[in-house]
């Protein structure tokens, strides 16, 4: 099993679906915090919805698409990490993340992100990694700039949330500026 040290007490793993009750639990300090902010199919409630979440997540990762990686601080998880679209034949990927608010302010999101990104664009060779966030999501948005990231654009009205429709910023880095920016 791999387990990655990020910051302070912080590891990242993978996520799986053995670990749907703890995941569940998460979720459940975690929805209303994150609902806002990512997609709705996401955030799901009690063990079987977490477990199909962590298996959709599974499948993808066998197939060499999307991958799930948890946060733990502690021992407890607190969010996590995740490729929601990896395309390895495009050189394409697009990452995505999630915190519950104990997990918050100590740097995991940056440093798992970094994780994230030297994989696919240095050892797997992808070309380019993007990044969506709602356009009033400050917090995502200033992590999106630690990592390099460039905003390329603003979709108007494309992200619906509790029948209100928002912006969507897309931001992306690609192979070479992300090797100038580690180096």
């Amino acid at each position: 099993m791999f387990s990655l040290p990020l910051r302070d007490d912080a590891v990242l793993r993978p996520l799986e679906a053995r670990h749907a009750e703890e995941f569940a639990a998460h979720l459940d300090r975690a929805r209303d915090h994150i609902r806002p902010w990512v997609g709705q199919a996401f955030v799901t409630t009690g063990v079987d919805g977490a477990r199909g979440t962590l298996v959709r997540y599974g499948e993808r990762q066998a197939t060499d698409g999307g991958r799930l990686y948890g946060i733990w601080r502690a021992g407890t998880l607190v969010g996590g990490v995740m490729f929601t679209s990896f395309d390895a034949a495009d050189g394409n990927c697009e990452l995505g993340c999630w915190l519950e608010p104990a997990g918050e302010g100590h740097g995991l999101i940056t440093a798992a992100c970094t994780r994230l990104l030297d994989w696919a664009l240095i050892e797997r060779g992808l070309h380019r990694a993007e990044w969506h966030c709602r356009a009033d999501n400050e917090r995502s948005a200033a992590v999106a700039q630690r990592l390099g990231m460039t905003l390329e654009g603003v979709s108007r009205e494309t992200w619906l949330y509790d029948g209100v429709r928002h912006d969507k910023q897309q931001w992306a880095v690609l192979a070479r500026e992300w090797q100038a920016h580690r180096g």
